[in-house]
């Protein structure tokens, strides 16, 4: 992302959440942007990738607990523009807005320097700093989305992810400049990106070179491809391992699967939220299983060995002691997910007495019989004291 975003696009607006938002509700709010939009639903949909993009962006920035904070403080410092003009303009100069601040490549890339280090010298009494662009800088984080099967999800999986990351520009390498042209030295601030300046005799402030606009470098002749910025996009397809295990909603982490690092820096993370679908049959309680099976009123009563299925598809023969009432939860161990360890959880059986909905006259007698026979106590008289 550029230098320009941080002031120009409310981050907050992008994912619809308030600026007090927490992490969970920023969270929430791409997943469900991130799923509407993703590029592998929406193959064909030029509009739903561009929001897919912004979403991503919007996050990268907002999730990260540092990044949102110096993202707050820029916007509330210079959210208006530059009442006062560019930093280091000559006084009685005509104020300049953004377009002219961020003209030339001034964006976040190649040499580029980002706000946080530029407005992290506007307050540093006096310190001189080197332009950060120009050395090693770690690439971004990237998010991504992925839905699998419940089975998937017990068992583990590899699938195919399709990524969009800042990376960059093929045309000009990162340069900024023409191909055949580099850019060259800042003569006024000599590379640093920074000049260092007098306020009212009492403190020095370090700020922007407005030369080259604090990178240290100036492009006389932009690359057509990125407009100078040095950075382009660029869509990756990988597989991704998913392990046995993995929970809905969760995130996983692969480092060094984000974008590539600039100027030789690190490249960042990929993190994979994982949406696992619901079974018909079976849900998930840790690394246990659980599954409601219907026995009839007599089996209850008198006992019975049924057999019940399992996620892996063998069936397994179940036990029902005589007298075991409505929701009882049975074990039958090592039928479960998969541990981080190898071992399997258990599945946890849940016994529902199932009730007839009608009955032949001789059923009803038999009945009757049975309770003339076999009289019990009242089960309600509990919910009177009795």
């Amino acid at each position: 992302m550029s230098q320009k975003d941080w002031v120009e696009k409310d981050y907050y607006k992008v994912l619809g959440v308030s600026k007090n938002a927490s992490a969970d509700e920023i969270k929430k709010a791409f997943r469900k942007i991130a799923r509407d939009n993703h590029p592998d639903q929406n193959p064909d949909d030029k509009l739903a990738e561009a929001r897919f993009k912004e979403a991503s962006e919007a996050n990268a920035v907002l999730s990260d607990p540092d990044k949102r904070k110096e993202y707050d403080e820029t916007r509330s410092l210079f959210g208006g523009g530059f009442p006062f003009g560019r930093p280091g303009q000559r006084p009685g100069a005509q104020p300049g807005g953004f377009e002219d601040l961020f003209r030339s490549g001034a964006q976040g890339g190649g040499a580029g320097q980002n706000l946080g280090d530029i407005f992290g010298g506007l307050f540093n009494s006096g310190a001189t700093r080197r332009a950060s662009g120009r050395g090693p800088r770690r690439g971004a984080n990237i998010e991504g989305e992925a839905s699998i099967s419940f089975e998937q999800a017990v068992e583990g999986t590899t699938i195919t992810l399709r990524t969009v990351s800042d990376q960059p520009c093929a045309a000009c390498r990162g340069t900024g400049a023409k191909a055949g042209t580099l850019p060259r030295v800042c003569p006024t601030c000599e590379g640093s990106g920074m000049r260092s300046t007098q306020s009212g005799g009492v403190f020095q402030l370090s700020e922007p070179c407005e030369d080259c606009l604090g990178r240290g470098l100036i492009v006389d002749d932009p690359c057509p491809d990125c407009g100078g910025s040095g950075r382009g996009k660029s869509t990756k397809t990988m597989q991704v391992r998913i392990p046995a295990g993995v929970e809905d909603g969760q995130r996983i982490r692969l480092k060094g699967k984000g974008a590539p690092g600039e100027n030789g820096g690190e490249p960042g993370d990929l993190y994979v939220t994982v949406h696992v679908a619901a079974h018909k049959l079976f849900g998930r309680s840790g690394s246990n299983l659980t599954l409601e099976v219907p026995v009839t009123f007599a089996e209850a009563s008198l006992g019975a060995e049924i057999e019940i299925p399992t996620l892996q598809g063998a069936r397994v023969r179940l036990r029902i002691p005589a007298g075991t009432p409505n929701g009882r939860t049975m074990r039958v161990r090592g039928k479960g997910a998969k541990k981080k360890d190898g071992s399997s959880g258990d599945l946890l059986v849940t016994i529902k007495v199932a009730v007839p909905d009608s009955l032949s006259d001789e059923a009803k007698a038999a009945l009757k019989e049975y309770a003339e026979k076999a009289p019990q106590a009242n089960p309600r008289d509990a919910l009177f004291g009795g």
